[in-house]
């Protein structure tokens, strides 16, 4: 597995700061109609039970990560983490574009679990990657946008500079139907507990629908 670890100074903002990391050969496709109506399943489920977008910042998983967007300086409202914009759009009633198997595994999973995720074309890192709170005036740009604000967010760094986040990955390492091994990873923000059960779970998702194959998985703490 790629070289991960956890920098000092956003350990020590927030502790329970812990990554669950799965690292995998799999094939990228368009999603199969199974994994398409688990997400639908569970949209309608979230519909129903949330009612209002205001009920989202009360899941577990997405509080945590909120709170610890405020330690690090940084707006959670104005710059909402994958999971909430996710389960958002759901309640609203727009739904969840459609990129590809990897890409819908992670929001499967993300909106079930209420953890944010990010998935990388492991061949598009370059060498050790550093989970750290961006300095002030980084930016770099997202997927399906221009340059974006990355100041104070935890964002993962390789030897380039910064590529993801848990509000937004960057183009460079973003997952398409060239890459042949990928990075998935649960950003977590509420400690170790349950943690391997997660990643378990999202290994599996991996196996199921994008044939996931030499997977590799490690908690970071």
């Amino acid at each position: 597995m790629l070289e991960i670890k956890i920098d000092s100074n956003l350990k020590q903002l927030w502790p329970d700061a812990v990554l669950g990391c799965i690292q995998c050969k799999v094939k990228v496709e368009e999603s199969p109609e199974e994994l398409l109506r688990e997400i639908q399943a569970f949209s309608e489920e979230l519909q129903e039970k949330a009612g209002t977008t205001s009920e989202i910042t009360k899941r577990e998983k997405i509080a945590d990560t909120r709170s610890a967007y405020k330690a690090f300086g940084k707006e959670p409202s104005r710059y909402r983490n994958s999971a909430e914009a996710m389960c958002r759009r759901i309640v609203q009633g727009k739904g969840l574009y459609q990129i590809n198997n990897v890409v819908e595994c992670n929001n499967l999973f993300s909106i079930r679990s209420g953890y944010s995720l990010g998935a990388y074309d492991a061949a598009k890192i370059q060498g050790p990657i550093t989970w750290m709170v961006a300095p002030e005036g980084t930016h770099y740009k997202g997927i399906g946008k221009d340059q974006i604000n990355v100041e104070f967010l935890p964002v993962f760094a390789d030897a380039q500079g910064p590529f993801g986040n848990p509000t937004s990955d960057s183009v460079r390492t973003r997952i398409t139907e060239e890459a042949e091994e990928i990075l998935m990873v649960i950003f977590g923000f509420s400690g170790t507990e349950g943690m391997e059960e997660n990643v378990d779970t999202l290994a599996a998702l991996l196996e199921k629908y994008c044939t996931a194959a030499d997977v590799e998985k490690k908690i970071i703490k």
